[in-house]
């Protein structure tokens, strides 16, 4: 090859890699023509054929959206926007806290110690898959089971298990690294970042809402009370079947009459102790809260 044409080639060369440079810089080569002439001038890329990446937005086109329609602090990929997923949601995690008050004491899980313990375990088991092997775990084979939660499966979720939110603040996609989210979480914590307030009525109530209390004078104020609803578990019940029940752990264990309780609504409301009564003018009864990921549907 003589010299002519390898001077060419790398002319030619030099051209296309300058070409790439820019491009990928964002502008582009025009030519302008002037009389008989043309010449090439370098132009910016205009915003409207390149437009600019949202902040946050990800690279990859699998990973989940974070955004957080409501503002609570609760990724939208978590609410269950479906009617369905949230009325089986409803339906089985006031099944599985009922069931853990009428089982003996020695087959209740260890890790349901307190009030907390009980809202964090009927959450996950509400959120897993219900099949063969859930039902030989947690021993609860409904004759009639609520239909399947069909959005995702506990804990495949873009967070994992980590799924109760536990620090103040905004949703951020570095959340996830932050620490912003745990699969721990107490009753306060409960209340604060993963529920919202109803209403200070128990007749707003809708199965598997939490009413939150607040007892200054005890060392852990914060507790809470599942409500049922009507008895899921109409076989192992007596009494009026059509009475609305609530369910709720003492904080205590092992001694008679101690442990996970569950009274009829009308109990609960002229309950012995005035500071228990949710009520309206009890201000130790902060009110009746629903879980974040069932927010924005109904």
């Amino acid at each position: 090859m003589n010299r002519p044409v390898r001077l060419q080639l790398a002319t030619l060369g030099v051209a296309c890699c300058l070409f790439v440079a820019l491009r990928a810089a964002g502008y582009r080569v025009v030519r302008v023509h002037g009389g008989q002439r043309s010449a090439a001038q370098i132009q910016p890329v205009s915003a409207k054929k390149r437009p600019p990446r949202e902040a946050g937005a990800s690279r990859d086109p699998r990973a989940p959206s974070w955004g957080d329609s409501v503002g609570d602090g609760t990724p939208d990929f978590l609410r269950l926007d479906n009617a369905a997923d949230r009325e089986a949601f409803r339906s089985w995690f006031a099944s599985i806290a009922e069931f853990q008050a009428l089982r003996p004491p020695a087959d209740v899980p260890a890790e349901i110690s307190d009030c907390a313990a009980l809202l964090r375990y009927a959450y996950r088991y509400t959120l897993r898959a219900h099949d063969e092997a859930w039902v030989e775990e947690t021993g609860i084979d409904p004759d009639a089971a609520p239909g399947a939660i069909k959005k995702y499966r506990y804990p495949f979720t873009p967070l994992g298990a980590a799924l109760f939110r536990i620090k103040l603040g905004p949703l951020a996609q570095d959340d996830v690294r932050s620490g912003a989210f745990a699969e721990f979480a107490d009753a306060k914590t409960m209340k604060e970042f993963n529920t919202f307030f109803v209403s200070r009525h128990t007749r707003d109530a809708r199965p598997g809402d939490i009413l939150f209390y607040r007892q200054l004078e005890q060392n852990e104020p914060f507790h809470s009370m599942i409500y049922v609803g009507e008895s899921r578990w109409l076989d192992h019940t007596s009494g009026d079947w059509t009475a609305a029940v609530v369910v709720y752990h003492t904080g205590e264990s092992g001694a008679a009459g101690k442990g996970i309780r569950r009274v009829t609504l009308a109990d609960l409301l002229n309950h012995p102790s005035p500071r228990w009564r949710p009520v309206a003018g009890n201000a130790n009864f902060l009110g009746v809260y629903r879980w974040n990921i069932l927010r924005g549907g109904d």
